[in-house]
């Protein structure tokens, strides 16, 4: 068995999971642009997200928001295994408002809580790994999500991020790396859409995202390779390229560090 395995159902391509058993897997700052929710089965992890570092245990759900950074290095020494699933964001478009808002809320979940959405996930990657039927899967997916939800007092909270004036300046250079990731930006492209001094710029963005904005870009880039990869028609090479990674070697690092395995690994895991 291999230490990192990807399950999917062509039925359902709004749905990815992920099963590590690798122990001295760590993971550097990096966002998802989906929906993730995990269990961590054995070991522990130290799991740094939007600025504050956690601890959690074996047994215990954790769950990231679409683009909230984060980062997870398991504790030195000990057997370290989870789950997580990858749920693509306009699948829950059926959720009502409230449903949707309460989604990005939970992080740790309180105890009886976590316990019936630990039930739920180990069901849902049961029938993706045991070639359930689609129906059997996104049921199993429907009533993680529901449980999810539900509000619980007990539930550890992601901070809420400070709506500054500042903010607009963030949200440009954001809006403008997600629409030209591919391409070689400059700190002058950046200048004049804001409007602002590159020193300031670079200061704010990373203050709100705890990543400088050429970091930003490259995890855009990896997430679009990702994608490319998962519809398994073009060589790897070209994939890189597309995304912007002109040296192949330096893609696959840094997509390994991110997805925990090698591009062509997450190819053939299909």
């Amino acid at each position: 068995m291999s230490d990192v395995m990807f399950y999917r159902d062509h039925s359902l391509p709004f749905l990815e999971a992920k099963h590590c058993l690798k122990s001295d897997l760590a993971y550097q700052k990096h966002f998802h642009e989906e929906y993730s929710i995990g269990l961590i089965d054995t070991g522990e992890t130290y799991a740094w997200c939007d600025g504050s570092m956690h601890q959690v245990d074996a047994g215990r759900m954790i769950s990231f928001p679409p683009t909230m950074l984060h980062a997870c290095h398991p504790e030195e020494g000990a057997d370290w295994s989870y789950k997580m699933l990858f749920i693509k964001q306009e699948w829950l478009q059926g959720l009502k408002q409230q449903e949707l808002d309460q989604l990005h809320i939970p992080f740790l979940l309180g105890e009886g809580k976590n316990k019936a959405c630990r039930l739920y996930l180990n069901q849902t990657m049961d029938a993706l790994a045991g070639l359930g039927t689609p129906l059997a899967i996104e049921a199993s997916l429907i009533e993680l999500i529901q449980t999810i939800v539900c509000r619980n007092s007990s539930d550890f909270e992601h901070r809420g991020r400070s709506i500054k004036q500042d903010r607009k300046y963030v949200n440009l250079v954001s809006e403008y790396l997600h629409e030209h990731y591919t391409e070689k930006i400059t700190l002058d492209d950046l200048e004049r859409i804001t409007g602002i001094s590159r020193f300031y710029l670079i200061r704010l963005f990373k203050q709100s995202n705890h990543l400088p904005p050429h970091a930003y870009q490259n995890l855009l880039r990896i997430n679009h390779a990702k994608t490319e990869l998962m519809k398994m028609q073009r060589p790897i090479a070209e994939i890189a390229a597309e995304a912007g990674f002109y040296d192949q070697s330096h893609f696959t690092r840094m997509f390994s560090r991110i997805v925990g395995a090698t591009p062509q690994k997450y190819a053939l895991s299909m």
